[in-house]
This record gives structure tokens, C-alpha cells and sequence, in this order.
């Protein structure tokens, strides 16, 4: 690796020049970027989904996780950023490559079916109406009085 760390910046969109050793992130976007920590200068982006990358900031430096693992370049780097180091890691075979493909295109389809099945408006059947309480459990009648602001 030809970067051993990277500084961080927090900015409001990604700037058009990329510094090399420089990871800029925006919130606002929920992305990060940078320049492949190898030195080959390509343009590393980590979205921030439910799916893909977190991030996390502890007040000083950023850690992103899972690894960063560039198998389209011709570098195929593959390197973990952890409080701001860039930590090297073992590089993959294509079998493997391909096996963290089909995981990760299996999870983001689970995601966004269980996001379907939620956001979908529910039939007027499908609401269950609140069951009327007729006689409250022994020992309780006072509170559920109270509750119900039936004195």
C-alpha cells in the first residue's frame, strides 16, 4: 500500500479534484471517496446504505467497514480503513470475488423486499380494531379508570 492513512473531510459534495490521501465524506449523500490507497489513482466510492458500507466517527478519526475491495481495478486492492489507518488485507481469488458478489446482490434484494412489504399501505381488513375492554382484570380497575379517564 502506498498510503498508510488516510485524513478525513467532511464536506457538502464531492469536490471535483480528489486529493490523493484524503477521504472526503458527505453526510449529506451518505457517500465517501477517495484515491485507492495503492497509489493507482482511481476513484474509490463507499455509499453508506443499509446494504453496502458504514461509517463510523468517533469524534477524531473514521473507520469504514466492511473492507474496500477494488477487484474491478487492475490493482485488486483490498485494504480495511480503521480509525483513519489503512490496514492491508489478504487479497481474494475470483471465486471469492464472485461468491461476495452474489451475497451482496442476495442482501440488497432481501433489503429491498422486506422495505417493499413495509412500506405497502395495509387494506382496511388488514387494520385490527382495538378489542373493547369490558371488565377490567381484578386489582386494576383504578388504574385502567385512570387510563381510560373514566372516573
Amino acid at each position: 500500500m502506498r498510503f498508510h492513512q488516510l485524513e478525513h473531510r467532511f464536506v457538502h459534495s464531492i469536490p471535483s479534484t480528489i486529493e490523493p490521501g484524503v477521504l472526503y465524506v458527505s453526510i449529506e449523500f451518505a457517500t465517501a471517496i477517495h484515491l485507492c490507497c495503492c497509489g493507482c489513482g482511481r476513484e474509490v466510492v463507499t455509499p453508506f446504505t443499509p446494504t453496502d458500507w458504514k461509517m463510523t466517527f468517533d469524534g477524531v478519526s473514521i473507520s469504514l467497514w466492511p473492507s474496500i475491495g477494488n477487484w474491478n481495478f487492475p490493482c485488486r486492492s483490498h485494504y480495511i480503513v480503521k480509525a483513519n489507518r489503512i490496514i492491508e488485507a489478504a487479497p481474494w481469488s475470483q471465486t471469492m470475488v464472485e461468491a461476495e458478489r452474489e451475497r451482496d446482490k442476495s442482501a440488497k434484494a432481501e433489503y429491498f423486499a422486506r422495505q417493499q412489504i413495509q412500506d405497502k399501505p395495509r387494506a382496511a381488513s388488514d387494520t385490527k380494531q382495538p378489542t373493547e375492554l369490558k371488565q377490567p382484570p381484578k386489582g386494576v380497575s383504578k388504574f385502567w379508570r385512570w387510563l381510560l379517564h373514566k372516573d
